[in-house]
């Protein structure tokens, strides 16, 4: 009888008292007569789950056995017994909510009561399943179920909304060189961000090319362009459209800045004739026309990672000349990664500089010959000698496959220099050349080029400045939100500029 442990005197009797004479143990630690009943009492739990009552010792045994239940078997006895908490037990969301009020999950006190024999940790383990994240986001969501202390739902779905998509670009920089504050509401908090500006003489194709690179496709009808194109009244009469710096943002977050032609005779033509005030600091229109340009220029040299200076001809000399003067008046931006060369006295190490794209617009399919092409690369080389602007390295035609016959040597000294041709409808020519009959074999056939369609060629050329490195443009990493005070104080400070002022005293 001593060997079972179910009898009554091997309990109690002798037996007991000689386990406490072999070990200074307490009753509850046993010694070896006591195994045999520990390994019976493990199939004890599975009878009664018949009803039958237990006895009042093995009640220490009892939680590591219903802790040991299958998660099916476990919900049985919180369904079957009349608990007020119960529901609770269902619902994992009204947990959440009990637990925002202050409250802990589990049941009231005079049910806890009553379930001391079911085990205290299995409620413990039951009132843990809601603290996953799918309860705590449902719960945010909810405007019934949330509570004074969790966030606003109206918040919480705003951060999860996309950024709102521009239709068409607007001012950042107005017609009279006033800062504009309307691009701050299509700006976020983040840092993954390019900024593209553009500049070039009147009529050369900036609006037209911005619009292609940012939103639309050649297809389009140019009414519908995010940054307006001349019209043909406007060309007519020779005027301009564009005025101060227009700003467009795409769902890619690329930051694109269109302005008004640099030098421009049609601005310079409107001051004259309107007899427009000038300011106190500039007595004549030209010399006001010509800083209004040097300080658009020197603003984007200072706020865009790539700079497109469009020309739709071959090379004017005092383009040129106006790029150095307005990267000698630059405003001084040093970079943090560049504080270590900066001491040293390079000036290369101490400002930013952006990456340069020469883009010939409207080029003619001479241009395109591999001669004339090296040429034009190195004419651009040698004019930007001395300059520090980035102007080769990070854009090439070879890489687009344009040139299939040509290896990536050909061009000694290779630019950042891109060629559009002329936009043409392909269509209506395939049409014409269809309708002459004269060769039924080559009709349809396309007529030599010398380059490849339009359409494809702008596709290239975005592909190519969207991969453009994206350099730190000040001493701190800048989120969208961030450039735009950024750019404000330096659009401020190139306004009031010794330097821009100095220059203009020697112009008159």
């Amino acid at each position: 009888m001593s060997e079972s442990g179910h009898s009554q005197p091997g309990m109690y009797g002798q037996g007991r008292r000689r386990r406490r004479r072999r070990g200074d143990r307490d009753v509850g630690a046993p010694g070896q007569n006591l195994s045999g009943p520990s390994r019976d009492r493990e199939y004890q739990p599975r009878e009664r789950r018949d009803g039958s009552e237990d006895p009042p010792g093995p009640l220490i045994q009892k939680t590591p056995i219903i802790l040991a239940k299958p998660p099916g078997e476990r919900a049985k006895p919180s369904q079957n017994t009349p608990v007020s908490g119960a529901p609770v037990l269902e619902k994992p969301i009204m947990l959440m909510k009990a637990r925002d009020d202050g409250g802990k999950p589990g049941t009231p006190p005079e049910a806890a009561a009553q379930l001391t024999g079911l085990g205290p940790s299995k409620m413990e383990r039951e009132g843990q399943r809601p603290t996953q994240p799918v309860y705590q986001i449902q719960n945010r969501g909810m405007g019934a179920s949330a509570t004074s202390s969790a966030v606003d739902p109206m918040v919480g779905q705003s951060k999860l909304l996309p950024p709102e998509k521009m239709k068409h670009s607007i001012k950042l920089v107005d017609d009279q060189m006033n800062w504009c504050d309307s691009a701050m509401e299509y700006l976020r908090d983040q840092t993954d961000m390019l900024v593209v500006g553009v500049i070039g003489l009147q009529g050369s194709g900036k609006s037209t090319i911005m619009s292609l690179l940012s939103a639309n496709t050649p297809e389009e009808d140019q009414r519908g362009y995010v940054f307006r194109a001349q019209t043909q009244e406007i060309k007519e009469r020779g005027g301009n459209q564009s005025t101060g710096i227009d700003f467009f943002i795409t769902q890619e977050r690329v930051i694109f800045l269109d302005t008004q032609p640099m030098l421009s005779p049609s601005i310079l033509d409107h001051l004259i004739n309107n007899d427009r005030k000038l300011p106190p600091e500039y007595n004549l229109p030209h010399t006001y026309v010509e800083m209004q340009s040097l300080q658009i220029a020197a603003f984007l040299f200072t706020v865009c990672h790539v700079v497109i200076v469009v020309q739709d001809w071959f090379t004017d000399l005092n383009l040129y000349r106006f790029l150095q003067t307005a990267e000698m008046l630059k405003p001084s931006t040093p970079s943090a990664s560049h504080d270590s060369t900066g001491s040293s006295g390079n000036d290369d190490g101490a400002e930013y500089y952006p990456h340069i794209v020469f883009l010939q617009n409207k080029a003619r399919r001479d241009d395109f010959c591999p001669r004339n092409l090296n040429n034009m690369h190195m004419v651009v080389d040698k004019l930007m000698a001395h300059s520090h602007l980035k102007y080769k390295g990070t854009l090439s035609m070879l890489d687009c496959n344009i040139f299939p016959g040509l290896g990536q040597d050909y061009l000694t000294t290779e630019v950042n220099m891109f060629l559009l041709p002329m936009q043409e409808n392909d269509g209506e020519d395939n049409l014409t050349k269809a309708g002459t009959g004269t060769y039924p074999l080559f009709s349809l056939l396309p007529g030599y080029k010398g380059h490849p369609a339009f359409p494809t060629m702008v596709s290239k050329l975005r592909s190519q400045i969207l991969a453009m490195p994206r350099c730190q443009l000040s001493h701190t990493i800048l989120t969208e939100k961030n450039w735009f005070h950024y750019a404000a104080r330096i659009w401020d400070g190139v306004k009031k500029s010794s330097a821009l002022s100095e220059y203009s005293r020697l112009l008159c």
